[in-house]
């Protein structure tokens, strides 16, 4: 799992997927006001953690009255977080069952706080797990997966050790990467 946290080939093809799906969601135009025309809007962003992606795809709607923002799911973000989506995945996932020292190791690599580590921690254990998401995506795992073992029950019913099996994670979890949509979905 440490390659996949440096593969910059592996964050040139998470860039690609957000991209064909901004692409999507700018055809699809306002959820707000129906509007057909959404101009670029992108975030700055600088996630710590390896990639280097400057912007986070976002559009605003072009109807004069609505303006609204539509800001497309993603695979390299995890909301707002600081660290990139896959960074924050696979290191949570890591200290599971790692010896101290190589923690200590990772974390200094990577400039993460040891309090850093515990807020995510936190957020798998008592966030995620109470997320109208969860709550209707946990069911489609047989056999059930373990919460207090979270992210790394996902890591391993993913296969998210491997490219493939990352990226179909990383999908997974791009609805909770948007804010609330009026059908319930994202943060």
């Amino acid at each position: 799992m440490e390659k996949l946290i440096r593969d910059r080939r592996f964050f040139k093809f998470l860039e690609d997927v957000d991209q064909d799906m901004a692409d999507v969601a700018r055809e699809e135009g306002c959820d707000e006001c129906g509007g057909e025309t959404l101009h670029r809007g992108d975030y700055p962003r600088k996630p710590r953690g390896g990639p280097e992606w400057d912007r986070r795809f976002s559009f605003c709607c072009a109807k004069e009255g609505c303006r609204k923002r539509k800001t497309p799911a993603s695979v390299r973000f995890l909301g707002r977080r600081v660290y990139a989506g896959l960074v924050v995945v696979l290191v949570s996932a890591m200290v599971h069952g790692m010896k101290p020292t190589r923690v200590a190791r990772l974390r200094e690599g990577l400039g993460i706080s040891e309090r850093t580590l515990k807020r995510w921690r936190a957020w798998w254990l008592e966030t995620f797990v109470n997320e109208d998401f969860w709550r209707v995506e946990r069911a489609r795992f047989s056999p059930r997966l373990t919460e207090a073992l979270l992210p790394q029950s996902l890591v391993d019913a993913f296969d998210a050790s491997q490219r493939e099996g990352l990226m179909k994670l990383m999908r997974f979890l791009s609805p909770i990467t948007v804010p609330m949509r009026k059908e319930g979905r994202g943060m």
